[in-house]
């Protein structure tokens, strides 16, 4: 990546321009200073010192390459739907039973596998920016470049990404707000499942219940953290756990997985800084469980309005 040092960012230190217009954590610029190409100034290497001056190249080694690619991400032509695309981040609609990557068992099925065939022509490097279950739907994002990466990780972990999940659980809850603020780690008997445990990781998840209906019920659910499991568990210790969720609750007839959903995220551009919103719309099964289940709901509406 060049840029053309002007008037404005002559007089700044490399690390000064960094950290001040491109939000670089220190761990960031380290890894850049150590990779083969990683600053230059007019084609010359530079120490994060170096005061620039106008007309200036400053060069950052931010490219992928072909060594940065991983050799389990093999590209396969899948069938997924973008919802959002441009050079720096691409949003897809996860479909429930696709992974979000390789793993045993899963080595040609997955998100990563996807868009490794979508993005063929180029080094493409797999970064997802959220993850989400494997029977878990809806908006998944992933950054394009390294460093989109870097500055929607900060985003993520400085709490400036939202998403938003629409959810059935089983039994009926009081409408209205709340929040499941109890830390959450791994079970002492399983290496996939958590608990509620007071000696786990803090974790906040907002709720809002839509409807109470046929022992079931219909929420909007905004993830303040990002726990493995984090809305699963909450929902479970809090007695409800969610429709079809086989691990912390039971299966269900009415829908073959849990009944989770990302319906939307909202996240600062990591060019441009402006907030981007991405919807996901809901799967036919969601579609139909919610239809089954709940009279006179207009889930469309509420999620346009997405007071949580």
């Amino acid at each position: 990546m060049d840029i053309l040092v002007d008037k404005d960012l002559a007089g700044l230190t490399v690390r000064e321009y960094l950290t001040r217009r491109l939000g670089y954590s220190s761990a960031m610029i380290k890894k850049l200073k150590f990779s083969e190409g990683g600053i230059l100034v007019n084609g010359s290497f530079v120490t994060v010192r170096y005061e620039m001056k106008e007309g200036d190249v400053l060069t950052l080694g931010v490219e992928d390459k072909e060594d940065d690619v991983s050799p389990y991400t093999v590209p396969v032509d899948i069938p997924i739907e973008v919802i959002y695309e441009d050079e720096y981040v691409t949003a897809v609609n996860k479909p429930a039973g696709m992974p979000a990557h390789p793993s045993h068992g899963h080595r040609d099925d997955t998100v990563s596998n996807a868009l490794a065939f979508r993005y063929r022509e180029k080094n493409y490097v797999f970064r997802p920016v959220n993850r989400l279950d494997r029977d878990t739907s809806g908006c998944m994002l992933t950054s394009n470049t390294r460093d989109a990466s870097y500055k929607m990780y900060r985003a993520m972990t400085e709490g400036k990404i939202k998403k938003i999940y629409v959810a059935v659980a089983d039994g009926k809850m009081a409408e209205g707000e709340g929040v499941w603020d109890k830390p959450i780690g791994r079970s002492p008997t399983s290496i996939i499942t958590r608990r509620v445990d007071e000696d786990g990781k803090p974790s906040a998840t907002r709720y809002r219940v839509i409807a109470s209906q046929n022992e079931k019920s219909l929420l909007l659910v905004a993830p303040e953290t990002g726990r493995t499991h984090q809305i699963r568990v909450h929902a479970s210790d809090a007695g409800h756990p969610l429709t079809g969720d086989d691990l912390y609750g039971t299966l269900s007839p009415l829908i073959g997985r849990q009944a989770l959903h990302c319906a939307a995220t909202v996240f600062p551009h990591p060019k441009t800084g402006e907030t981007v919103t991405v919807r996901a719309p809901l799967p036919d099964d969601m579609k139909n469980l919610i239809a089954g289940v709940f009279s006179g709901v207009d889930i469309d509406k509420e999620l346009k309005e997405e007071p949580i």
